[in-house]
């Protein structure tokens, strides 16, 4: 079984000119579970993962990989497997010919690209150019390609982009067996709906500096509690509610309160004998959350802060925000990180 690798970022500093793309960045990442990587446009993803995977010099600081920083990897493609963009890949070539160079090159046996090629659901089109292949089956192609020295990390850019519903599906459940295994799987995201339902943990950059580290819990923490109740009766509940002195606002869904907890909205609607349909804590929705910390109306949490409890994360109608491509990159890559690590 594939052995996951801490990655870990130390003071990392990368500066071109006057401007700062990633800022004392410090953080790990740890094995066995899926962490997010999330920012805005221009945050410094792009910037941190090509550190990361040797691209690209930090300024100071650190980036490494189970200790060791890419360039000092004995075998990369057997360590780590990344795609950073569903690009890179030769028009004429057909799927199982581009994984065969890449296999060659780094001393994999032929019979490993007809497995990756399987676990991507990739067999059919192996001998279709990859011209002709759509988005979302280059997505795949850039997967099996990540996989093929069967590394203990994973890196990768935007999975689910260009996946239909089925897709997303499929790489949702196949992340979590990766890493199940004991993987460390490392995925920037901008679908930040999909990210609640995929990953244990999350990072979260703005203007190069680390302004959320930890659990999905943890990013769901809100120290003002609020409550989603409802009752048949929603007239009587209103006016036993008002005469507790208690704040709420009547929702298409309900009545929300502020600043009590379920519990205790439950006991003032049974002291006055009203019957409830509804009754939940209900958490912020994951986007605002999100946006309160790009914007810095939030102040950053990091795993030295205290952890907190566990709360339920609104799930309701989250639109999507865009925090994809990163325009600090100097220039999209694809399979160029592990194509640079095989020729090594």
């Amino acid at each position: 079984m594939p052995d996951g690798q801490v990655l870990e970022f130390a003071g990392l500093t990368k500066r071109f000119g006057t401007i700062s793309a990633v800022a004392d960045l410090t953080c790990s990442i740890q094995p066995g579970r899926i962490t997010a990587f999330l920012g805005p446009n221009g945050a410094g993803k792009t910037t941190t993962l090509r550190m990361l995977l040797g691209l690209i010099r930090p300024t100071s600081g650190s980036a490494t990989i189970g200790g060791r920083r890419y360039d000092e990897l004995t075998h990369p493609l057997h360590t780590v497997g990344a795609v950073l963009e569903a690009t890179g890949f030769h028009p004429g070539r057909t799927g199982a010919a581009h994984l065969t160079v890449y296999a060659q090159a780094a001393g994999i046996p032929r019979s490993r690209v007809d497995e990756v090629l399987e676990l991507v659901g990739l067999s059919h089109a192996a001998g279709r150019k990859v011209g002709g292949y759509s988005l979302g089956m280059r997505q795949r192609l850039g997967v099996a390609f990540a996989l093929l020295g069967d590394p203990g990390v994973l890196v990768l850019d935007e999975p689910t982009n260009g996946l239909d519903p089925e897709g997303i599906r499929w790489m949702r459940s196949f992340l979590r067996t990766l890493a199940g295994e004991g993987r460390t799987i490392l995925v920037s995201s901008h679908l930040l709906a999909e990210v609640q339902q995929t990953v244990d943990a999350a990072l979260i950059i703005s203007g190069g500096r680390l302004v959320f580290e930890g659990s999905l819990a943890d990013l769901a923490y809100q120290e003002v509690p609020v409550t989603l109740v409802d009752s048949p009766d929603r007239g009587a509940l209103v006016t036993a509610l008002e005469a507790a002195g208690v704040p709420l606002e009547i929702l298409r869904t309900g009545i929300q309160v502020e600043g009590l907890d379920a519990a205790r909205v439950g006991a003032i609607a049974a002291s006055a004998g009203i019957a409830l349909s509804a009754l939940t804590d209900r958490g912020p929705a994951l986007e605002e959350i999100f946006l309160e910390y790009v914007n810095g109306t939030r102040p950053p949490r990091l795993l030295t802060d205290e952890p907190q409890p566990e709360v339920p994360i609104e799930t309701e109608e989250q639109p999507e925000v865009t925090t994809a491509s990163d325009s600090e990159a100097d220039t999209p890559v694809g399979a160029s990180a592990d194509e640079e690590g095989a020729n090594r």
